[in-house]
């Protein structure tokens, strides 16, 4: 009598999706910045999606001499080292009439021949040169007490393969009282909870304009009274400043959800890796966010001779500049002090330099915000 062997085949499934967030970007004073020049831009704050870091850039006089201004310009570029990236994008200026008339151009949604766009390397733009006529732009409702608000979505194109499970263990749920824990450790989730704020489905609170990876380290701290052992791992971030990047938003979120200690560590850390290529960002950060040391140590870093120069060539002091014009007539006062005096003693050495060296002369890693 013949008997038939059972066999299995082994498999495994290849998934492709997407990692999508959006950004607003609020321009003002727009009369302002025409005639800034062809090929000059504002460009907004970086932002996270998909584990790369991206910047919207808006060219009041368009971005090619051939088109005499005609246009405005508008780009998604990537800001962070990375090869081949592949995403969808969306890049919106937004009705202020309330009429919900938006310009939008869009890949989500759409049959795309080619697939998605893929930006080759750091500094890659995917946007419209021609995105709007001035002359229409500025008899529009785009345009509302001489601002613009542009709205980009980024969706990064992500493979990766699965292969079968071999085991089936079934867990209890968790019994951890997740609400009393948020509660305890934060005024805010604790009004969302229990307080004033408290909604009727308190089993799901809305977290907004924090990204994942920020939001993953917060809650570390939360359950655990220490900073993740490696930041940039949390938002699988590759470039050479994702550490201090996670840093600066993490002191954003900590100050949001009223968590002091975190603020304090993650101040402590920046004060640590201040350097020529983030100290403008990181400025403007403990100037919003009351961060006195930082702040201070961030202005006299600045009005230093060797480092004045090479500090104000980066595009963090243009942010600076927009984000906080006052805090630039406090560093007016420091570089005075330091003109006069014509020596600062400062610490143990005198500057960072380009390549990442602090005021110890120690080599650190370069940050972005």
């Amino acid at each position: 009598m013949d008997t038939s062997r059972a066999s299995t085949t082994p498999t495994s499934t290849s998934l492709t999706d997407t990692t999508n967030a959006s950004h607003e970007f609020k321009i003002t004073g727009y009369s302002l910045s025409k005639g800034m020049g062809i090929g000059r831009y504002v460009a907004s704050d970086t932002f996270t999606v998909g584990g790369h870091c991206w910047a919207i850039y808006f060219y009041p006089d368009g971005k090619s001499n051939e088109d005499n201004s005609t246009y405005v310009s508008l780009f998604i570029a990537l800001a962070s080292e990375g090869t081949d990236v592949r995403a969808l994008f969306e890049l919106s200026l937004v009705d202020q009439s309330g009429k919900e008339r938006h310009k939008v151009h869009s890949h989500f949604g759409r049959v795309l021949d080619s697939g998605p766009y893929t930006l080759k390397y750091r500094g890659s733009m995917w946007g419209y040169k021609r995105f709007l006529k001035r002359t229409a732009l500025e008899t529009s409702d785009y345009l509302k007490d001489d601002c613009l608000l542009v709205k980009c979505t980024v969706g990064v194109v992500k493979s990766h393969t699965e292969g079968p499970k071999i085991y089936s263990i079934s867990a209890p749920p968790s019994d951890i009282a997740h609400k009393l824990v948020l509660a305890a450790r934060s005024p805010v989730f604790q009004a969302q909870l229990f307080g004033p704020m408290k909604d009727r489905d308190t089993d799901c609170i809305k977290i907004e304009e924090i990204e994942a990876s920020v939001f993953k380290a917060l809650l570390h701290f939360i359950y655990w009274d220490s900073l993740p052992d490696n930041l940039e791992d949390l938002g699988d971030l590759s470039f050479k400043w994702a550490s201090s990047l996670m840093a600066q938003h993490l002191l954003a979120a900590a100050d949001r959800y009223g968590l002091v200690r975190l603020k304090s560590l993650c101040e402590a850390k920046l004060c640590e890796d201040v350097a020529i290529n983030t100290v403008a960002t990181t400025l403007a950060l403990a100037d919003q966010h009351h961060c006195i040391q930082l702040k201070s140590l961030c202005l006299k870093f600045i009005a230093l001779p060797k480092n004045l120069k090479a500090v104000m060539q980066t595009d963090g002091f243009d942010y600076l500049k927009q984000s906080c014009p006052s805090v630039i007539s406090e560093l007016l006062l420091c570089v005075a002090r330091v003109s006069e005096h014509s020596v600062v003693s400062y610490g143990h050495g005198d500057e960072a330099s380009l390549d990442g060296a602090d005021m110890n002369c120690r080599r650190v890693k370069q940050r972005i915000y």
